[in-house]
């Protein structure tokens, strides 16, 4: 209560008037875009109109007419009248695919070869020379190089591993605070409870590397990582506190012990003069050198900027070096004094006392100008922590933006030793996921270009300030920027510099720039992808065919193919190729497209479905090109559609759930949940359908939502438990599942403590534990969708015990539920009972029931013979190409028939678009076996980069190293 008091005091005291600046204001995006006024006009006249006739009766156009864009075609509104498509139909003119606003390696594996390497051989020279300031500056700047590796990955696991590796790397307290801001905002989808304020103590369950105290203090503090919210400092012991000198009291014993005077208007305050000596140079050359204080008792201090009260501080600390008993405004004015008598001791008690007084935003916002006024490194970095850790939000003060965007404001935290290339990397990645055309983030951008140093600093800087400026419609900024990025060395630039030319109108420019990085590099599909934005007809499908087969996962291809067939009339066509793309690769601008096409055949259901599945991974997205809300346009659709009430969603879920239908699952949900939306339970179904398409954020968002709705405190810490579980706690999840069934038995409470406990590996007591607890389970209230996951739990848990009977009986159990997956659990006990016929068949049950079913092709492929298995594992691929074992297993039988080139060339296919690390383990394995040492070291080297601790990598590479023998430098 007291210092929040000092605080008011201070925050009344009239701030320093040389910090003021040029006030910074973000651009409104939904006021910029134009379509905000469309969307509402528009979404109250579209509930008014018949539905879309069929677009059979549409005349359908040529992909190669047309003279916008390189040959695309408009609908023209007079073909839609009527309809409920006011918006006309998709178009090709609006789905050209960004720019990525990442490094992106021609040589991807090369890339992460090279890196490796590089940190590996720093790592080593800090172990053998020690960890000085430089080498850990070194090996933090090498952590984030690889950061940005990982970025075209997209794997937050990888993006974390960097960032924690960073942290535990970081040379100062400024690296730390902005470290563990970052890791702390990359992990804000998987906090069990949002922290009533930034610096608020760390839970048991936070990670010590995000820890606000930790990052404040020294690294020698710190290095042992322990929390310091976890783990308070020990009371100190009776010698301990005896050799502390006490603070002295104002007094008469001041006064005799004194032996020099310091007049302050008409006060004197009594000092030893050998104590204000020793604070600094300065002084003792005043006291004791050549100037006439040095002869005097009594001194003129009135002209110092220090009051009577601030000057007995400075003697008591003299004395005692402690500051416990100052108020903060005292504290600052010794901060001043000791920054012009340069007393570092003093200074940096001052600067640590006020540091440990920042709490919250407003205790940040009112003392970072003290500290940038005085450089006060401490004091900069807690209020700097504040900011970053309240981000986004905080990016909205313009008190803060001024600070932290403007050229001003950079030069100030420069001063302090704060301005860096981490800070506005962070700060720039923040601004970008928030709003890409803002102002703000142009700001920061240009911050981080000043701050980059010449390599992939200045080539992801000025790359990603490119692919703003061409967001902005500045196309000529954006032509300079890419130009600058790419002439730093960064290949993919040249493909700004393209779209740049292109959207100015220089489309045969742009056409011979794409085409000249086909001609100069090893050709990948993104290349591809691009130049066939500026060819139309025969030249321009063919461009996306060999993108697709390049680079399966590049969605752009399916589309505008989908597209080109919806213009010509033929819309199931249209379904069928962008449904080749959600197969494997869930996204909602895919699914709109779906709804679409949906609408245009009348399939008011399907349109419905999708764009409830999109709105799930997405609560905030617009149709139409972002003229209609998609809660907007189910509205619509609704009125032309069966309404079910919560039986009929029960029933629809439950055949879409046995099925594997997981789309029209999460779209059941969707609906449920608009009629129930605090039903906690839903919400967890909602997050299990999430994390089967992997969208791992929505899904902890869904997870988050069942904990909050909960009304009953057993659901409540079963939620938590999964939350815990799920980001790596698995024995606060086990604590959190067995409360719960100390306060209600639960299926759900069984079953999480059971399939914690089954997250190792189990002896045969544990596993019947593990089956106990599931059978627990399955005898407590729950409806069969979750029964027959149990049913299926233990059958595998019976697998593994050897078990076989046992395990057919759980699996039979479950299929007699409606659990499909148990069709694939049930092969597996008819291959082990030596039955491949029966195996085979029971694949092909689910196979035939499964809606997405790539799985199960690949798991039937090992009850056949090689000629049926290659056949399997050809659609599986087809299906979903993302999935590695087909191609380590077409090569191994390339590789067992001797023909290598063919099995390399089947590896380097995948790995491509996708350097996964059993691809890059077997090529590398195969490249050894041909005597290529190059070759082995190149992707054993990309594949430890990616798991550091992958044993047969490890291996494989020492060999290849013994080989090779010393390398060079």
């Amino acid at each position: 209560m007291q210092k929040n008091h000092l605080l008011t005091t201070l925050r009344s005291l009239k701030l320093i008037d040389g910090c003021k600046g040029t006030q910074v204001y973000a651009v409104n995006q939904s006021a910029s875009n134009g379509n905000a006024p469309a969307s509402s006009s528009s979404s109250s006249s579209v509930g008014e109109k018949p539905l879309l006739r069929h677009v059979a009766s549409l005349r359908s156009k040529s992909i190669q007419g047309g003279n916008n864009g390189g040959g695309r075609n408009h609908y023209t509104p007079s073909l839609l009248p009527d309809s409920l498509l006011p918006f006309g139909l998709p178009s090709a003119d609006h789905i050209d695919p960004p720019v990525d606003p990442f490094l992106r390696h021609v040589d991807p594996v090369s890339a992460l070869s090279d890196s490796f390497r590089r940190l590996s051989s720093t790592t080593k020279a800090e172990a053998d020379a020690g960890a000085g300031d430089e080498r850990l500056l070194l090996l933090c700047d090498l952590h984030l190089e690889q950061l940005s590796l990982f970025r075209p990955v997209a794997d937050p696991k990888l993006l974390r591993r960097s960032l924690r590796s960073a942290r535990l790397h970081a040379p100062n307290a400024h690296h730390r605070v902005v470290l563990s801001a970052w890791l702390r905002f990359e992990r804000r989808e998987d906090q069990l409870l949002p922290s009533p304020s930034p610096l608020s103590s760390c839970s048991p369950t936070s990670p010590a590397l995000e820890c606000p105290r930790a990052a404040l203090l020294s690294p020698s503090s710190s290095s042992d990582l322990l929390c310091p919210c976890r783990h308070p400092p020990p009371d100190p012991s009776p010698s301990s506190s005896a050799s502390v000198p006490a603070p002295r009291r104002h007094g008469q014993e001041e006064i005799e012990d004194a032996d020099v005077w310091f007049c302050i208007g008409d006060d004197e305050v009594p000092c030893v003069r050998s104590s204000i000596a020793a604070l600094s140079k300065p002084l003792s050359t005043l006291l004791y050198g050549g100037f006439a204080e040095a002869q005097r008792e009594r001194i003129s201090f009135s002209h110092n900027g220090i009051s009577v009260r601030g000057m007995k501080a400075v003697d008591v600390f003299s004395r005692t070096g402690r500051l416990d008993e100052f108020p903060p405004d005292t504290v600052l004015e010794l901060l001043a004094f000791a920054n012009k008598f340069c007393c570092e001791g003093l200074k940096s008690a001052c600067d640590a006392k006020m540091a440990s007084l920042v709490r919250n935003l407003d205790d940040a916002l009112l003392l970072v100008e003290y500290g940038l006024e005085e450089t006060a490194y401490l004091l900069v970095a807690a209020c700097l922590q504040v900011f970053l850790r309240e981000l986004p939000r905080s990016l909205s003060d313009p008190d803060i933006t001024r600070l932290l965007c403007t050229q001003e404001g950079r030069e100030r935290l420069e001063a302090a030793d704060h301005a860096s290339f981490l800070l506005y990397h962070f700060l720039s990645q923040v601004a970008m996921e928030e709003d890409m055309k803002s102002n703000t983030t142009v700001m920061l951008l240009e911050r981080l270009v000043e701050c980059a140093t010449p390599g992939w600093q200045k080539q992801l800087s000025l790359h990603q300030l490119g692919c703003v400026m061409l967001e902005r419609g500045e196309y000529k900024d954006a032509q300079r920027w890419f130009e600058e990025a790419a002439s730093e060395g960064h290949v993919y630039s040249r493909i700004g510099v393209a779209r740049a030319k292109f959207k100015k109108g220089h489309k045969y420019s742009a056409y011979k720039l794409a085409s000249s990085l086909i001609d100069d590099f090893e050709p990948v599909g993104w290349m591809y992808q691009e130049r066939s934005l500026y060819c139309n007809g025969k030249e321009k499908m063919s461009d996306l065919r060999v993108a697709t087969e390049l680079d399966p996962t590049l969605a752009y291809p399916y589309k505008y193919r989908a597209i080109a067939l919806m213009e010509n009339g033929k819309v199931g066509a249209a379904i069928a190729e962008v449904n080749k793309i959600i197969g494997f690769k869930v996204s909602t601008d895919c699914l709109e497209l779906r709804a679409w096409f949906c609408l245009a055949l009348e399939d008011y259901e399907g349109a419905v479905q999708d764009t409830r599945a999109l709105m799930t991974l997405d609560p905030s997205y617009l149709m139409f090109h972002g003229k209609l809300h998609g809660d907007q346009l189910i509205e619509i659709l609704q009125q032309h559609g069966k309404q079910w009430d919560m039986a009929d969603c029960w029933m629809q879920l439950y055949d879409r759930w046995s099925a594997v239908d997981d789309i029209g699952s999460l779209a059941v949900v969707h609906q449920m949940l608009a009629k129930e939306p605090a039903n906690s339970s839903l919400r967890f179904r909602q997050s299990l359908l999430l994390l089967r398409l992997n969208c791992q954020k929505a899904a902890m968002n869904s997870l988050r939502l069942a904990r909050n709705h909960s009304i009953h405190d057993h659901e409540r810490l079963v939620y938590e438990g999964w939350i815990l579980y799920d980001t790596g706690h698995r024995d606060e999840a086990l604590a959190k599942a067995e409360e719960s069934i100390s306060v209600q038995r639960s299926f759900e409470a069984f079953f999480l403590k059971a399939y914690a406990l089954a997250d190792s590996n189990l002896d045969p007591t544990s596993s019947s534990y593990v089956i106990q607890l599931l059978e627990q389970a399955n005898s407590c209230a729950s409806d069969n969708l979750r029964k027959g996951q149990a049913h299926n739990n233990m059958g595998s848990i019976y697998v593994d015990c050897d078990m076989l009977d046992e395990a057919a009986e759980c699996y039979l159990k479950a299929l007699g539920i409606k659990h499909t997956r148990a069709h694939q659990g049930l092969a597996r006990v008819y291959y082990l009972k030596n039955q491949k016929k029966a195996a085979y068949d029971e694949m092909t049950k689910l196979i035939e029931k499964a809606k997405n079913n790539a799985s199960a092709y690949e798991k039937r492929s090992e009850y056949c013979d090689r000629d049926m298995a290659k056949s399997d594992l050809n659609m599986a691929t087809k299906l979903d190409p993302l999935r590695t074992y087909p191609y380590r297993y077409r090569a191994a039988v390339l590789m067992d028939d001797n023909k290598e080139e063919e099995a390399i060339a089947e590896l380097s296919q995948a790995i491509a678009f996708k350097p996964d690390l059993q691809l890059l383990h077997l090529r590398a394995a195969f490249y050894d076996s041909m005597g290529d040492t190059a070759s082995t070291l190149r992707d054993c080297e990309a594949a430890l980069c990616l798991d550091p601790s992958h044993c047969d990598s490890m291996d494989l590479h020492n060999k290849a190293l013994g080989r090779a023998g010393p390398p060079s430098t």
